[in-house]
């Protein structure tokens, strides 16, 4: 009981002690209102917040996050081939892949992927 007390007396000395240590030696930054303000994606924190937000860059943004979460849907079939018959691995994974080219020919139709507005 007396070791776990002492040993714990020490341990919330030297925390104590390295926590004066660490504010004492550290470098002192004066806060002012640019460094305290949020970074919005190159939008300027002190600007109206009614601005308009580009669809262009909304549409961008969610074709990567489709074809990120297709990338994760992929790696269990390369996982699972090896324990799978062929002819079913082979059309599920086709089917997944024509699911996904038609979405991108949607999207292209649609003018979602024009890089120039």
């Amino acid at each position: 009981m007396n070791l776990l007390f002492y040993s714990s007396i020490i341990i919330f000395t030297l925390s104590i002690i390295m926590i004066l240590i660490v504010n004492l030696i550290s470098k002192k930054t004066f806060s002012d209102r640019e460094k305290s303000s949020p970074f919005e994606c190159g939008f300027d924190p002190k600007s109206s917040a009614r601005l308009p937000f580009s669809l262009h860059f909304f549409l961008i943004a969610l074709i990567f996050l489709i074809f990120d979460v297709e990338i994760t849907l992929l790696f269990p079939l390369i996982i699972s081939l090896y324990f799978s018959n062929m002819l079913m691995y082979f059309s599920i994974l086709m089917l997944f892949i024509i699911i996904l080219i038609l979405g991108l020919f949607h999207e292209w139709k649609q003018g979602a992927l024009n890089w120039t507005i």
